[in-house]
């Protein structure tokens, strides 16, 4: 298969779709205010592709910010999009059709991968796809959105994961997750006095929680958020680690970008350099393919803010281009398999 990223800065998607001859599947990374009329125009130049797509910025060697971004997989790609509706409430209530879609592509784990866009609920709509998907080992990469809105085959939802199930005919594919943050010796602490629906921390190990991050770092309650850049909290998972991004200050508790529970184990994260990090990612990416026909990925909005102000950025999206076709969308919160992450980028490579 083969993959092809175009765009438009000023929004323009017939000049970001011109290069793109007979797609198996589009993705549609559009701008807030043109995102429904994208979606019905896209339709409208490619009736009866199956597509998903939603408000974010894209990129292929430089960023979309503004405008809109279009992924096409073509030659020798089997694909079918859908949509799981209610994701803040019921998404198991149209498993089925996830099921059905499974099926139809003749999906193998070595061959096939799911991409999913959501609007919310990450934690949950994971749960219930990798009710599915875990049975069938088919492995997922993808992300949250912006506003509230995702689109599939020509159709606006809000409240909704959409994805794609993508077969490469001609090879294999595989996922892959970046993190650019250790555990900090000696900082772990025992959640408490949290809230789920808010995603807010009250107290660790029994003291405020902004308390305890602000004693832990040496920094003052204004430095919080942007100190979370260099130094989220995470939760460990064998040997794996579950960044939790934060979000505001509240009160004298701390609200995160992802659930944090009652009794949960978390530790202090320190960022590493992200040069050596990159390398250690292509070096396992190209151990695993000979050939690499495409490659897209997520990266988490706060990763582009924070390469941004160290004017990484242009140079890291160059180097990811090193492996061959590169586009991707930069997202509020990334999917992995099961995992719903932060700060993270996930990838699918195909050969």
């Amino acid at each position: 298969m083969k993959q092809y990223f175009g765009m438009s800065q000023t929004g323009n998607l017939k000049e970001a779709a011109q290069g793109v001859h007979a797609p198996g599947l589009l993705i549609l990374m559009s701008n807030a205010d043109q995102f429904e009329a994208h979606v019905t125009e896209l339709e409208s130049l490619f009736p009866g592709v199956p597509s998903i797509g939603c408000i974010g910025m894209s990129y292929s060697t430089r960023v979309v910010e503004k405008g809109v971004g279009l992924v096409a997989f073509y030659d020798n790609v089997t694909a079918v999009a859908n949509v799981l509706e209610q994701a803040s409430t019921m998404p198991v209530k149209y498993i089925e059709r996830m099921e059905q879609d499974l099926k139809n592509v003749h999906a193998s784990p070595k061959d096939t991968v799911c991409i999913d866009l959501c609007t919310g609920n990450d934690a949950c709509v994971l749960t219930t796809i990798h009710s599915i998907l875990g049975k069938a080992g088919i492995p997922l990469v993808g992300g949250t959105g912006d506003g509230g809105k995702v689109s599939v085959n020509g159709t606006v939802y809000e409240d909704a994961d959409v994805y794609a199930f993508v077969k490469n005919n001609g090879g294999k594919v595989a996922v892959y997750k970046e993190n650019l943050y250790k555990p900090m010796p000696g900082y772990r602490f025992i959640a408490s006095n949290t809230d789920r629906s808010r995603y807010y921390v009250g107290e660790l190990n029994g003291r405020s929680s902004k308390q305890a991050y602000m004693d832990a770092l040496h920094i003052s309650e204004s430095n919080i958020i942007n100190q979370t850049f260099h130094n989220p909290l995470g939760k460990m998972n064998g040997q794996d680690i579950c960044i939790i991004s934060l979000k505001e200050v509240s009160g004298n508790g701390l609200c995160c970008y992802r659930q944090v529970n009652d009794s949960d184990v978390l530790v202090l994260l320190e960022e590493q350099d992200y040069n050596e990090i990159l390398d250690e990612t292509l070096q396992r990416i190209r151990r695993d393919f000979n050939h690499i026909s495409g490659v897209f990925s997520i990266n988490c909005v706060f990763r582009y803010l924070l390469f941004s102000q160290e004017h990484h950025m242009e140079d890291y999206l160059k180097t990811m281009s090193t492996l061959g076709d590169h586009a991707g969308l930069i997202g509020f919160g990334e999917h992995y398999n099961q995992q719903f992450v932060n700060q993270t980028m996930t990838c699918v490579v195909f050969e």
